[in-house]
């Protein structure tokens, strides 16, 4: 515990030098826009995901975020992609990136469908010139044993389709790790609680933008958020975000 406590603590500091010179991001100048249409299930809409990245650019500064979702319960991208709301939702938007989340997607056989659909709808996306990116979930807490096959599942996805990894699950394991206090998961120990929800925004907005996560919960914490908590917030993202690069 003591050698993760230390490299966050690096992790943490480098990323907020690395804001304080400008190195994260160019110099937003004017306010930069993104639209962001968002595809997945209800760990897309529970606590209002979307909107809380829109909340984080407009509390920031710099960037504006305008998000729209196609999102329902317990579907997967071949759910989406049979229903057709989400085809149509990213042909009729001028997107820039294109948001694909489903289930944790650990056994083989789900990952292999997670690859597929991707791939599908990330030549929709690329038609009206939106990037893809993956949002990388986690597995409930009862099978810890699965967090490595998600997170492999979400990343060979992103690299089928030269998407951008949304390393989120990533975060709330290691924040768990830091801090197994932390209220990230509700009592069905899946679905995430209005913080949980809140990192899993922190790190898509930084990935989206190339700002660093350090010292934004001061400034749009989702609820009362203590000086450590935050920190153990932002570090947790800091570290996801480092691991699956750019």
């Amino acid at each position: 515990m003591a050698t993760w406590r230390a490299r966050m603590s690096f992790v943490l500091a480098a990323a907020s030098a690395l804001a304080s010179c400008g190195s994260t991001a160019p110099d937003p100048g004017p306010s930069r826009q993104l639209r962001v249409l968002f595809i997945g299930n209800s760990l897309t809409y529970v606590n209002a995901l979307p909107q809380m990245v829109a909340d984080l650019a407009a509390a920031v500064g710099g960037w504006t975020i305008t998000t729209e979702s196609v999102a329902f319960g317990d579907y997967s991208l071949e759910d989406h992609w049979n229903r057709g709301d989400a085809v149509r939702a990213i042909e009729r938007g001028k997107w820039d990136v294109v948001v694909l989340q489903q289930g944790p997607s650990a056994l083989p056989e789900s990952r292999a469908l997670l690859v597929r659909y991707a791939r599908m709808f990330a030549q929709k996306a690329r038609g009206v010139g939106a990037r893809p990116a993956m949002y990388m979930v986690w597995p409930g807490l009862s099978r810890p044993e699965a967090w490595d096959s998600v997170a492999a599942s979400y990343a060979e996805a992103a690299r089928a389709v030269d998407g951008i990894v949304l390393p989120a699950g990533e975060a709330l394991r290691d924040a768990l790790r830091q801090d197994p206090s932390l209220e990230l998961f509700g009592g069905d120990g899946f679905h995430p609680t209005v913080l949980g929800s809140y990192l899993a925004a922190l790190v898509i907005y930084a990935r989206l933008t190339g700002h660093s996560p350090a010292g934004i919960s001061r400034l749009a914490p989702p609820v009362s958020l203590d000086g450590p908590a935050a920190q153990e917030l932002e570090a947790a993202a800091a570290s996801a975000l480092e691991r699956y690069g750019p």
